[in-house]
């Protein structure tokens, strides 16, 4: 597209026009609209129909995105009232994720769409591009640098999200902080703690994470007992009161594999400890490690075995010896002993008597 410039006037502006050049004058740019009308029509049809094309395109697309992340949703409130739900889907956690994929989705194709479009719409009007991508590529670094804490924050909890790292509910242990995810963010990482406190962690400062809350948990307990009992008897109890509890509820749904005794981890001159673990579902092992506990101590007080630490077996009372109070005779009673004539006073010879 090129424009030509209206012709300039035959005389300068201080000479007096008269009615012939004011009529050549505006014969001039009439003809010059003219000419240039067409050129103007189509430079402003086509921004116009760049512009209608991508807010068209991106409506859309973000309709589209919006519609995806919905169907997600409502899969995942159809199963959250059932026993897979309890046990595999976390209804919020799959809300917060999803959300922010869809938001992050459409925030990229938003720039994207209209970016294209700016540019696109710039290049109709003929201006060099050139000078101003090189100004935004600039301006790009410097803000990368200014803000690389906030990017790579940003860029953290991205990838997290989508790799599915942790999510809502989730016990963690992020190294800076440890406890429940009650809110999951691009930049920032919401815990709970043991004490009701709450973290806020950059995703950025997360180095390494334990997810305590996926696959299953180990509960070890420790039993110990006098040297004296029989190990299979104490096997039996314990056997009994792991298959009674893996049939109650709810310890049948957290216990998912039976217990077992793994066999003796210690033997010492006053105790034995026998070492009990079972594998449970994510986050119940402290649980069933308590039940398990109290039910092994009411059985082994059903039977008679002694856990060590506890109160002392009645014994039977036995007469006290009377000489044990009575202590032993002194040398220096005996007058013949050697103690007693060594002790004695010393006769003065009979001179000194005198």
């Amino acid at each position: 597209m090129s424009w030509s410039a209206p012709p300039p006037a035959a005389g300068s502006s201080s000479d007096p026009v008269t009615l012939d050049e004011a009529a050549d004058r505006a014969n001039d740019a009439a003809s010059w609209v003219e000419e240039n009308w067409a050129v103007w029509l189509s430079t402003g049809l086509r921004i116009v129909l760049i512009l209608v094309i991508a807010l068209v395109l991106r409506h859309v697309i973000r309709r589209a995105l919006t519609k995806l992340i919905d169907r997600m949703n409502r899969s995942v409130q159809a199963v959250e009232g059932s026993a897979l739900g309890g046990l595999l889907v976390n209804a919020e956690r799959r809300r917060q994720r999803s959300e922010a994929i869809g938001s992050v989705l459409r925030s990229v194709t938003s720039f994207l769409i209209l970016g294209t479009a700016a540019l696109m719409m710039l290049g109709a009007l003929n201006i060099n591009l050139a000078p101003l991508l090189a100004s935004a590529g600039v301006a790009g670094v410097a803000l990368g640098f200014g803000a690389r804490n906030l990017v790579t924050d940003f860029l953290s909890g991205v990838f997290m999200i989508l790799e599915d790292q942790y999510g809502v509910g989730d016990t963690i242990d992020a190294g800076v902080a440890s406890g429940e995810v009650i809110e999951v963010g691009l930049r920032v990482t919401k815990l709970r703690g043991d004490n009701g406190e709450i973290w806020y962690v950059r995703n950025g400062e997360v180095k390494r994470i334990g997810n305590l809350s996926q696959g299953w948990a180990t509960a070890g307990v420790d039993v110990m007992v006098r040297p004296t009992e029989d190990l299979e008897t104490v096997r039996t109890v314990i056997a009994g009161v792991a298959e009674k509890m893996a049939k109650d509820d709810p310890w049948n749904e957290r216990l998912w594999g039976p217990v077992e005794v793994l066999g003796l981890d210690a033997v010492l001159l006053d105790s034995m400890t026998v070492r009990l673990s079972a594998k449970t579902m994510p986050g119940q092992a402290l649980g069933v490690e308590r039940e398990l506990r109290w039910r092994v101590k009411r059985a082994f007080d059903e039977v008679g075995i002694q856990i060590v630490g506890g109160l002392l077996p009645a014994t039977e009372t036995t007469t006290a010896d009377p000489a044990a109070g009575v202590s032993a005779p002194s040398a220096l009673a005996s007058p013949t002993s050697p103690q007693s004539l060594a002790a004695a006073p010393i006769t003065p010879p009979p001179n000194l008597a005198k």
